[in-house]
């Protein structure tokens, strides 16, 4: 029995048209999700860095003042044993555990700051301090009269 060519299947072409037309608009899409991955990523950032700032802010308001660099975030989790000893230090600590920024990695903090009063940032996809990549540092400024 012979076959006719539409009982065959698709042929080349067809089939070359099809994955051709899938990549196209796989392409297409691509930069809308790339950008809404980077906003996603800046607004999980900002509210890291709103979560953690409430902590500082009730650290402060036991202890008359933030944390400085040394005793770093940390000191919102467990005492600190470093010098200045926070004098009314909550049982339990003012957050359960430390977020790490979108990428995995722990923010960073500066008291007092380079670019404000105090700094909590991350250093983007690339964990490197001032690269000129583009996963650069994400640096949202606080002045604690700001929160």
């Amino acid at each position: 029995m012979k076959t006719t060519s539409s009982q065959q299947g698709h042929t080349l072409i067809e089939k070359i048209t099809a994955v051709v037309a899938g990549g196209f608009a796989a392409a297409l899409q691509l930069p809308e999700n790339l950008i809404r991955s980077d906003q996603e990523q800046l607004a999980a950032v900002k509210l890291d860095i709103e979560k953690l700032m409430q902590a500082l802010n009730l650290y402060r308001q036991d202890n008359q003042r933030y944390p400085v660099t040394e005793q770093g975030l940390q000191a919102l989790v467990s005492q600190p044993a470093i010098t200045p000893l926070p004098a009314n230090w909550k049982s339990g600590g003012y957050m359960e555990h430390l977020p790490c920024d979108p990428w995995g990695h722990p923010y960073q903090y500066l008291n007092p700051g380079v670019r404000g009063d105090m700094e909590i940032y991350s250093l983007g996809a690339d964990d490197v301090l001032n690269s000129d990549d583009i996963d650069t540092d994400i640096r949202l400024l606080v002045t604690p009269g700001s929160w």
